[in-house]
């Protein structure tokens, strides 16, 4: 019998009645709106109510408050034509404004008045030149916004029983206006999916993204991926404005901005924190959140009465073989439409056949017939529909946002067999949709690429006792990054070697270095370079890597730290480092794109399942409660647990334990 269990979703009713039971008393403690910032909510706010997407708004990027003009686009305007009428107004306000900067103040056209007249009395010339580079149009998003209202009837009452169950406040339910008007389809240009916008290597830490299944896609599953996201961001950064901001601009740059500022205040890092990355969507999210936030507590009185979609009511059951989706949809009278509306995590490789319904799956079906008995239904469902493993590879459509290191591990594969056997002119040059001929099942795995646990050396310092002690790694990049999640049963396949995995990263070093910083959202770990030079010292780097990416010697590494040969770099301290061979952005995006296909790899076989705090006793060993107890690696450890200092674990202390999951079958 191909069903392992059948329950309903929770009601809308019950959902509700376990919010309001941990709804917090206070939204302004979690969600405070600081005085200075609310002139931009109020610029959201009108953006998502006032203005629709067949109009936008040229503005001031930085003060939301200097608005230019409102423009209204013909109704068959082109996209093409429609750019090309927003820069040539931009370009218009540009010299209206350098003329300002000039000194003008007589004379003045009726543009130049009207501009004027936005700035305060006695505007300096200086900040009408600096206020040129900084026009922007945004789109109106009103119509749009209207449209998520209604679609949200048909998630907010799971989201807000999910938010609750792990005590979370529920005003985060509506952030899925912001990054998705709550559309399941919703994809962006830089690959991120679904209602929630994961990218592909934050959704893999906690969902199935491969192949054949995409989680990202179903709005319940990605909703219960949000919520642990969500709550891990609160963990590690300890305000919500941070770990809503993080949501987008990724921890560990909210973790240097409150550095960086001295402050974990949002309207000072909001207006006053510096940093390559940290953009006008970075710098307006939270404050987007706020007006998406307040909009969602009061639609009526923005859009007047609406009909929202009703909460969606299904059956859930758990295939316990491989079943033909073909074959399935027959069986069961539905036509395909309405069971893929249901199961949008299936892709197109179950579609087409090449690929079963996986075993374990979790099935939705409509309320109706079908939901009476399934399991009687399942177990009389043909047995030529229903498999005990599943259809083998033969090969991989590349999906946006894929590497070859994570293609290469999600099959068990080295790389160098995938570059060869497709004729590769390089690992760093493939693209999305681009179809890769897998070899043979009886080439083996590679042991480059598999790695036991055992090998990986035990760092002395994780040892809870009373003794000073220091960290382990050497000279070496030969650091073994598997992990067992249960002694001698589970092996992690990933790539130690240094990542050049992306094309833009020896291309590009800025472009490298964006796009791997925006696929690790979700690290909190710091690898950028300091004002001084300096790094912090991260798990699985070694003098090696550093070596490596700077194009130097590892000697004048140790030089240049007073390190004696095979003296041990600290994760945690900091290194001085040497750029005379390569500059610091190609260093930080050597190193980012290191840790980016490491955990691309890692990720593509795990997800993180839970968290469990455990509390440290006398004579334990984080290196033996990570590998024996509960099977992750410490890089992993680390990230879960940022602020801890591996030098210094005492009795008594607690410690936050990633609990693993396999993800992908065995083909």
């Amino acid at each position: 019998m191909p069903l392992a269990v059948c329950r309903l979703t929770v009601p809308a009713t019950l959902a509700l009645l376990l919010c309001s039971l941990t709804a917090t008393a206070n939204s302004s403690e979690h969600f405070p709106r600081p005085a200075g910032l609310e002139p931009d909510v109020a610029f959201w706010t009108d953006i998502y109510t006032q203005v629709d997407t067949r109009s936008g708004v040229i503005h001031d990027a930085r003060i939301l408050s200097i608005r230019y003009e409102t423009v209204k686009f013909p109704a068959d305007i082109s996209s093409r034509s429609r750019s090309r009428l927003v820069k040539k107004k931009k370009q218009r306000y540009e010299q209206v404004l350098k003329s300002l900067a000039r000194g003008k103040r007589t004379n003045l056209s009726a543009d130049e008045a009207r501009v004027l007249e936005l700035w305060p009395d006695g505007v300096a010339n200086e900040v009408l030149a600096q206020a040129a580079k900084r026009i922007r149009f945004q789109l109106g998003q009103a119509d749009r916004f209207r449209q998520g209202l209604v679609r949200s009837g048909a998630y907010k009452a799971f989201i807000n029983a999910k938010l609750a169950e792990r005590g979370l406040p529920t005003e985060l339910a509506a952030l899925p206006h912001v990054e998705s008007s709550f559309n399941p389809s919703a994809y962006s240009k830089v690959g991120a999916a679904g209602m929630w916008q994961f990218t592909r290597s934050t959704g893999r830490r906690y969902m199935r993204i491969d192949h054949v299944i995409d989680e990202r896609r179903d709005p319940f599953l990605s909703t219960v991926a949000a919520a642990k996201l969500l709550e891990s961001n609160y963990a590690t950064t300890g305000t919500w404005p941070l770990a809503l901001t993080g949501y987008n601009h990724g921890v560990s740059g909210m973790r240097r901005a409150a550095r960086q500022r001295g402050s974990k205040d949002i309207e000072d890092i909001v207006r006053n924190y510096k940093s390559r990355t940290f953009g006008f969507a970075s710098r307006n999210f939270y404050v987007a959140f706020l007006a998406a936030l307040q909009i969602d507590q009061n639609p009526e009185r923005y859009f007047g009465d609406l009909s929202l979609h009703q909460p969606a009511e299904h059956v859930v059951v758990e295939l316990r073989d491989y079943v033909d989706a073909a074959g399935l949809v027959k069986a069961l009278g539905l036509k395909q439409a309405e069971f893929g509306r249901l199961n949008p995590a299936l892709l197109p490789t179950v579609w087409k056949g090449s690929k079963h319904i996986p075993k374990g799956f979790a099935l939705r079906l409509p309320i109706g017939p079908l939901s009476q008995q399934p399991e009687m239904l399942f177990a009389s469902l043909d047995t030529s529909i229903r498999f005990s493993k599943q259809l083998p590879d033969v090969t991989h459509r590349v999906g946006r946002g894929e590497t070859l290191s994570g293609i290469a591990a999600q099959y068990r594969l080295p790389i160098a067999d995938l570059v060869s056997i497709n004729g590769l002119r390089s690992r760093n040059r493939i693209r999305a949709g681009q179809l890769l001929r897998l070899p043979g099942r009886d080439q083996g795995s590679s042991t480059a690429i598999l790695q036991a646990m055992a090998n990986e050396p035990a760092p002395t310092e994780l040892i809870a006792s009373v003794e000073t002690v220091v960290a382990a790694t050497g000279d070496t990049k030969s650091d073994p990054t598997a992990v067992s999640a249960e002694p001698n049963t589970r092996l992690a396949a990933v790539s130690s070697e240094p990542a050049t995995e992306l094309a833009e990263v020896s291309a590009a070093p800025w472009a490298g270095l964006a796009l791997t910083q925006a696929a690790l959202a979700a690290d909190p770990a710091d690898y950028s370079v300091s004002t001084d030079g300096s790094i912090e010292i991260q798990a699985l780097e070694t003098l090696g890597h550093y070596a490596d990416w700077l194009e130097i010697k590892t000697q004048r590494l140790r030089d240049l730290n007073g390190y004696k040969f095979r003296r041990p770099v600290v994760v945690g301290q900091r290194l001085k480092l040497d750029y005379s061979k390569v500059d610091r952005l190609a260093f930080e995006a050597r190193r980012v794109a290191y840790h980016y296909a490491v955990q691309e790899a890692f990720f593509s076989r795990y997800r993180v399942r839970e968290t469990r705090k455990h509390t440290i006793r006398r004579g334990e060993s984080l290196w033996v409660l990570a590998q024996r107890t509960y099977g992750v690696p410490i890089w992993l450890l680390r990230q879960h647990n940022p602020d801890l200092d591996l030098q210094r674990i005492r009795p008594g202390m607690m410690v936050d334990f990633p609990l693993l999951e396999q993800v992908s079958e065995p083909t």
